[in-house]
């Protein structure tokens, strides 16, 4: 049953209709590093981009990396 189920998956790939998950948090990085420039607090970035507290800090120890 795997193998089968993982032909179906390669053969959807190569049809290009498989792509995953889309990022949610992080498609919005941009818009993070924005707000802590102008001094934004991290509870309000939280808010306004709904977004949650440890996806905030992964996205701002990407952006110190």
């Amino acid at each position: 049953m795997l193998e089968r189920q993982r032909e179906g998956i390669a053969k959807a790939k190569a049809e290009g209709k498989y792509k995953g998950r889309k990022p949610t948090a992080r498609a919005k990085t941009d818009m993070v590093k924005l707000a802590l420039d102008e001094g934004v607090s991290k509870a309000q970035i939280c808010r306004d981009l709904e977004i949650s507290k440890t996806s905030l800090y992964r996205i701002i120890r990407k952006l110190r990396a």
